[in-house]
Parts: C-alpha cells; sequence; structure tokens
C-alpha cells in the first residue's frame, strides 16, 4: 500500500522524532500482524502523534488489520490522551463501513471490561477455609536412615530395580 505524505503538526521535538514516526506509520501497514500491532503499541505511547496516525489508520480506508491494530493502541493510550482514544473509537460506532463499526464496538467492550488479574481463582482467607489437605503427621527426627550398605546384592546377581 502507497502512503501518502504525512504533515508533521509542529509538535515533533527533531528530525528523528519525525523519522520514528514514519517508521511506525508505515510498520502499521505492513502485512506481517505482529510487526502491525506492536506499531499500535508504540504509536500509543507518542501522544497526539501517535492518536493522529492511529485514528488516520482506524476511519480512514485501509486493510482490516491495520483497523484492528490501531483500535488495540487506542485501546492501550495512557494518561491525558485516554479520552481522546475512547472518543474516536465511539465516533467509529457511527462509521459508515461495517468492519470499522464492528472493531470500535469490540475495542470499546474490552476496554470498559478491563483487564482481569488472569484465570487464578481467588484464594479465601482464614483458617482451614479453602485448604486441599491437612498435615497430619510430621516424621521425627529419630527415625533411621537406610544405609548404602544395605539392600545390595552380590556382585554376581542383576542389580535390583527399586519401585
Amino acid at each position: 500500500m502507497r502512503l501518502e505524505k504525512r504533515q508533521p503538526t509542529g509538535r515533533e521535538k527533531n528530525e528523528a522524532a519525525l523519522q520514528l514516526l514514519e517508521k511506525l506509520r508505515e510498520q502499521l501497514y505492513c502485512s506481517n500482524i505482529s510487526i502491525v500491532r506492536q506499531s499500535a503499541f508504540h504509536l500509543s505511547w507518542m501522544q497526539e502523534d501517535g492518536l493522529e496516525i492511529l485514528r488516520e489508520a482506524l476511519l480512514g480506508n485501509t486493510p482490516r488489520r491495520a483497523k484492528s491494530a490501531a483500535a488495540y493502541g487506542l485501546r492501550k493510550m495512557r494518561g491525558r490522551m485516554r479520552k481522546s482514544a475512547e472518543q474516536t473509537l465511539i465516533e467509529g460506532l457511527s462509521h459508515s463501513d461495517p468492519p470499522t463499526a464492528l472493531i470500535c464496538r469490540n475495542a470499546l467492550v474490552v476496554l470498559k471490561r478491563g483487564v482481569k488479574g488472569g484465570k487464578r481463582s481467588v484464594k479465601p482467607k482464614g483458617k482451614g477455609k479453602g485448604r486441599k489437605f491437612d498435615i497430619k503427621a510430621v516424621p521425627g527426627k529419630d527415625r533411621r536412615r537406610r544405609s548404602p550398605q544395605r539392600g545390595r546384592r552380590p556382585d554376581d546377581q542383576a542389580p535390583s530395580r527399586r519401585r
């Protein structure tokens, strides 16, 4: 896909920032979905410039993987750009392209649900609740150990197998 030149907004600090933004923008339209999602995540850290590029990818005439990655990047926005990113997703709900509206709806569902603590179950607190087993007895220190000589067979016999 051929991208047209992006106009700098004036917020970029130097030439290195411009090059990084251009590189991430090109990677957003790559054929490898892993690179696309990684680029969207990096753009989510770029504040206004990243929001602008992700918004362009989500609401523009772009491939579906770029749109879903842009929605992922908008979901991962933090700080002062979070509300703007959420507004962009809400705006995408009324988009004329049905896949874009569906992507935005799913992103908002995930955003509203939040991240759970994983698949671990919460263990109840307190004594005796939720224990799987109780310790019945602890062997004492006076228990005799088996000597290495005991249990050996003479050399002419085959070694025994322990089970």
